[in-house]
């Protein structure tokens, strides 16, 4: 059994692991930390290098827990890799971090978190980064 927790090197995706980590040393699970990175895109701020990695995996031994970063592209349908890794890891959670966006933002950008939220065949945990 696993638990996903999406990444992305902002406080909410620094939350979301805290929180994956955190339950996965109560269930004694394995936890794979997913980094995705838009395919095609020619430079994404987002995708962590070796050292972000390490460092990541540095702190899910800290807290007893095994774990993974992986890294798959995704196209425009992130729910979907989100999906696919639950079928493929026997995922049991999803743990995303959310950010404050206006309902202009939501209604003209769309949301991946709700998208998430709304598709995943497992249960999903949001969590926000501390002001």
């Amino acid at each position: 059994m696993t638990i996903l927790v999406g990444y992305l090197p902002t406080p909410e995706g620094d939350a979301a692991v805290e929180a994956g980590l955190r339950e996965g040393a109560l269930r004694s699970e394995r936890v794979v930390i997913v980094n995705s990175p838009r395919r095609g895109a020619p430079v994404d701020e987002h995708k962590i290098d070796d050292d972000a990695s390490a460092a990541l995996l540095a702190r899910a031994r800290a807290a007893g827990v095994d774990a993974e970063v992986r890294q798959p592209l995704h196209d425009d349908d992130l729910a979907e890799t989100f999906e696919s890794l639950v079928e493929e890891t026997g995922g049991t959670l999803i743990v995303i971090g959310l950010r404050h966006r206006s309902l202009v933002g939501k209604f003209i950008l769309g949301s991946e978190a709700q998208r998430i939220l709304m598709e995943a065949s497992v249960p999903v945990l949001t969590v926000k980064a501390d002001r």
